[in-house]
Parts: C-alpha cells; sequence; structure tokens
C-alpha cells in the first residue's frame, strides 16, 4: 500500500526470540519478495521500507531496514532527509568511535540511536531509556525524519521530527475479550493512514512533532512528546503528490485536500482567464485527478480521462536521473486523440518540478490536432530545494527557479499557464483540517522551518545531488556489483 512512495528498493525486517530475520534488495516490493523469503520472516514484531533515493545511489547496500550489533541489535528505518550530515559524521568517527559503510543519512542516524542507547548503559532498557536516547537524537539530528526501530528482546520504537515536516500514523487493532490494560492488541505505525486502513487497524493519532512511542515486548504502549518541539509543519507536498488520496495526514483527508486545490484553482481560472475558450478539462493522471474533476464541474465544462496510464509504468518523478524519466513518460501515458483533435484543452497538473513530463505531454497533445493547450497546476511554481526527504534538491533541474510565468509557459510549450497561489494551496489544507495552519512550504517559498538552511548549503547540496552527481554514483555502483559478480 506504501510502494508509491518508493520504487527503487524494498525491505523487511522481522524479529523472533530476540534474532532478527532480513530480507531487502532493488527493485519493487514484488521484486524483491516471493513466498520462499517471506516465509523465512519469521516473528510477531517487523519493520518494512521502501526506497526513494533523495540521495547516494541505488546500491542494495542503501536498502533498508539497516542494522547495527551494538548495543542489544537494532533495526532501523527512515524517512526524510538530515541537513547536518556532515557534521555529525564528524562527530561520529571522532567522539563516538562507530563505523559507517554507506554514504545513507539513514545509516547515520540509527548509529546516533544506537550511540545515544549505549551510553545509557542499561541491561535491559525501559521506556526512560528509549526517551532519553530519541532525546539526544533530536539534538543531534537535525532535518525532517519519520522512523520506527526495533530493539531486540526489547520492542519496537517511533519516533517523529521536531517540526513534524514528515508523516508518521498510529494504529490499533483491538482484539477480541481484550484485557483492561490493553494488552493483546497489535499495532501498527506507518507514513500513511491507508496502510493502517486496509490492514485492520483503526487511526489513532498521528504522531506529534518530537513524539516518541515505544511498545515493550509485553504489549504496553508509552508515549513521550519532546520540550524541543515546536509547532507542527508537515510538507504541503505531500498534499499536492506524495500520499495517496485514501489517506489522512495530521487530520486532513488527502481526498478532500485535493478536491479544495481543485475548487481555489477553478476561482483562480474564473478571475484571470475569463475570457481563455476551454473546450474540455483533462488530468494528467493520476494525482491531479481530483482536483482536474473540480474543476470542471466548478467551470461547467466537460472532463475527460484522455490520457491513458500504463499501471506497469512507476511514478517518474521519483525515478532516479532524468534520462529514464523521460524516456518513461511516453510508455506512461497515451492521448484518445478524437478528445485532442481541434479542441482547446486545458492540462491539469498537481505541480510543476522538472518540466520533462508536461513538456512532453504538451507535445504529445499537440500531436492529437489540439488547436490550444492550456496548463493549470493544483501547485505554485516550485522554485526552491527540498531539502527533507523529497528528490527536488538542485536548484539548476526546477523549471520555475529564476524564469517568470511567461518564461515558463513558452519553455514547456503552453499557450497559457496558471498556477495556485500559495495562500490558497494552504487555505485548501486548513479547511479539510482546520487546526493544521502552519506547513513547510520550502519548495515554493524558500522559507525553511528548521531555520539552518544557507546559501552555502545549497551550493553544497546542488553539487552533490544533481542528477549527473547521481549518474556518476550509479555507474561507479554498476561497475561495483559487476567486478563483485566476477570475483
Amino acid at each position: 500500500m506504501l510502494q508509491h512512495r518508493g520504487q527503487d528498493a524494498a525491505g523487511i525486517a522481522t524479529c523472533f526470540e530476540d534474532r532478527f530475520y532480513l530480507e531487502k534488495g532493488n527493485g519493487l516490493i514484488t521484486d524483491v519478495f516471493d513466498a520462499g523469503n517471506m516465509a523465512r520472516l519469521l516473528g510477531n514484531m517487523g519493520v518494512g521500507h521502501v526506497r526513494y533515493p533523495t540521495a547516494g545511489c541505488a546500491s542494495v547496500a542503501e536498502a533498508q531496514p539497516f542494522y547495527v550489533n551494538s548495543p542489544y541489535g537494532i533495526i532501523f528505518a527512515h524517512n526524510g532527509n538530515l541537513t547536518n550530515v556532515s557534521e555529525i559524521v564528524e562527530s561520529l568517527f571522532e567522539t563516538d568511535m562507530r563505523h559507517l559503510n554507506t554514504s545513507s543519512d539513514s545509516e547515520v542516524m540509527l548509529n546516533v540511536f544506537a550511540h545515544a542507547m549505549a551510553r545509557r548503559g542499561a541491561v535491559k532498557p525501559n521506556e526512560f531509556d528509549i526517551f532519553a536516547a530519541v532525546e539526544e537524537v533530536h539534538r543531534r539530528c537535525k532535518g525532517g525524519y519519520a522512523v520506527i526501530a526495533m530493539v531486540a528482546g526489547v520492542g519496537m520504537i517511533a519516533f517523529r521530527d521536531l517540526h513534524g515536516i514528515r508523516p508518521l500514523v498510529f494504529g490499533v487493532k483491538h482484539e477480541a475479550g481484550l484485557r483492561l490494560d490493553g494488552r493483546g492488541s497489535e499495532y501498527m505505525i506507518a507514513s500513511e493512514s491507508v496502510a493502517l486502513q486496509v490492514s485492520g487497524f483503526d487511526l489513532d493519532h498521528d504522531l506529534a512533532p518530537g513524539e516518541v512511542v515505544f511498545i515493550d515486548m509485553q504489549g504496553t504502549v508509552f508515549r513521550h512528546e519532546s520540550l524541543l518541539a515546536h509547532e507542527k509543519a508537515p510538507c504541503l507536498f505531500e498534499y499536492v503528490y506524495l500520499a495517496r488520496p485514501d489517506s489522512v495526514l495530521d487530520g486532513a483527508s488527502v481526498y478532500q485536500c485535493r478536491i479544495n486545490m481543485g475548487t481555489k484553482l477553478a476561482e483562480k481560472i474564473k478571475r484571470e482567464w475569463a475570457q481563455v475558450p476551454i473546450d474540455v478539462v483533462i488530468p494528467i493522471p493520476s494525482t491531479s485527478r481530483v482536483a482536474a474533476q473540480e474543476i470542471a464541474t466548478r467551470l461547467q465544462l466537460p472532463y475527460r480521462d484522455a490520457l491513458v496510464r500504463n499501471r506497469y509504468v512507476g511514478r517518474t518523478f521519483i525515478m532516479p536521473g532524468q534520462a529514464q524519466r523521460k524516456q518513461s513518460i511516453r510508455r506512461k501515458l497515451n492521448p484518445i486523440p478524437q478528445v485532442f483533435r481541434g479542441k482547446n484543452v486545458l492540462l491539469v497538473d498537481d505541480s510543476i518540478v522538472r518540466g520533462t513530463t508536461i513538456r512532453e505531454i504538451i507535445a504529445m497533445v499537440r500531436e492529437q490536432g489540439a488547436k490550444k493547450v492550456y496548463v493549470s497546476s493544483a501547485a505554485p511554481p516550485v522554485r526552491f530545494p527540498n531539502v527533507y526527504g523529497i528528490d527536488m534538491p538542485a536548484r539548476s533541474e526546477l523549471i520555475a527557479s529564476g524564469r517568470s510565468v511567461r518564461q515558463l509557459a513558452d519553455d514547456i510549450g503552453a499557450d497559457e499557464l496558471i498556477f495556485q497561489d500559495l495562500d490558497d494551496l494552504k487555505q485548501a489544507i486548513t479547511d479539510a483540517a482546520p487546526g493544521l495552519t502552519h506547513f513547510d512550504t520550502s519548495v515554493f517559498d524558500g522559507v525553511y522551518v528548521t531555520g539552518d538552511i544557507t546559501e552555502e548549503y545549497l551550493n553544497k547540496l546542488e553539487q552533490k545531488r544533481n542528477d549527473a552527481a547521481k549518474h556518476t554514483e550509479d555507474v561507479a555502483s554498476h561497475i561495483t556489483r559487476n567486478l563483485s559478480a566476477h570475483l
């Protein structure tokens, strides 16, 4: 149910009688797991992860969960990105004397947590040891993160960053004849509520910023909220693109949020494009479909699903490398010619990041005989890098960076281009969850909620994480794998 969040690698670790069982590999979940290796995953406690590479290469060594054997034995899975990795790595080597085997910031964070646990020195850690260790992680690690970990013979731990940037939800399945102390229940923690729902779990709550949940081996649940926590500011892009529409994040139905985005954008089109002749509204599937339907309804225009999606091609946005993304677009979407021929078409996209997809789609639509191609985006222009765990870190690869809307329209080949206003986008989420008023909006306005992002940091990040750098890392990884195979 969370495959949409990562297609690069997958892994599962379970725990049975203080022993871990781990399977992971590159590819989709169905590529990595079969009946044979699933049968080897023993136990009643486990952690699963799908990888979406925002850093490093596509090597299986970077697939999660990660494991360290000291202290106790810890399994660790992480969603997000740390913004002070170099600083932490230096102290891990020089002060903590811990070894890192990959370039993944998830492994860095695991070692910070493991060192904090070791410092407590408990033979059998209790909830207070766990809470103290997570507090140390909060003090040392900056950025966006949601973490789920297992400690052999101790229990399961989950915690969220101090701003609540990355999502994390807690679910409960109550068993018949439940004891008064709550034991006998099953518990599940995930990035999105849809994973809980299909597994028969009730959504209990979203972890608060800085909150840690600890479930011991007897099934007792302990909760603690950090005094270091800030006001909740979840990532706005989760609601625009990353999350499934049937999920509820921080009290907001993603589906309702996208309806509200369509409402707000339709109102703007009425104000600013009243004289533009639109014949038909067409979504760029599938994330923008809900907003597009609402726009068509509000504008009293025909709605047509005229770009047919090949469900066997993955999400191009999270594919590593521009060449792979571009190559996949025409395999992923195929137009129905009669819907476009001789029409003034309004294409609705959820967002425009690199511009690769929309440029190729506009070219396809014109090939089908469209008279005019207008484009609307349910999100504002993405002008700034993301540093908290979404793969848009290089400013040079963001098509809206340093360009006006008119220049953007010319660049992608659109006759007209209209974006959602940032205030309207935020209000669309708040309307769905009135208590949710603050967000991480950094990709749209350059305001980073952690307050530690400098121009120098962004420049270094660009050099490290643009597509050219990723290609170099992928080639090196490929050579290494081939050498290993021959050896």
